[in-house]
């Protein structure tokens, strides 16, 4: 009798995710002091988006976050200085 085990097949899984293209982002506004907050809390706590958002009243951490990434990403960087020499 033969009583090998059966080999095992690899799992696979898919994802199906939708991809998002941060080229696609609005530009995010904020106030003075809201800025200023996030770079001094990014300082103390990192990318703790969360604990970030929870000192600014009707900001969320996705939204702070992405404020972030576009204000020092370098391909938004890029897009930032077209846009003030073309306007400028």
């Amino acid at each position: 009798m033969d009583r090998r085990r059966p080999k095992k097949q690899a799992k696979m899984t898919v994802f199906e995710s939708e991809e998002v293209s941060s080229v696609e982002w609005k530009p995010i506004t904020m106030r003075e002091e809201e800025e200023d907050l996030i770079y001094r809390m990014y300082k103390l706590v990192g990318e703790r988006w969360d604990l970030i958002a929870g000192r600014i009243p009707g900001r969320k951490a996705e939204e702070i976050e992405r404020f972030w990434i576009m204000r020092h990403s370098e391909g938004f960087l890029d897009k930032r200085n077209l846009q003030k020499k073309e306007s400028g």
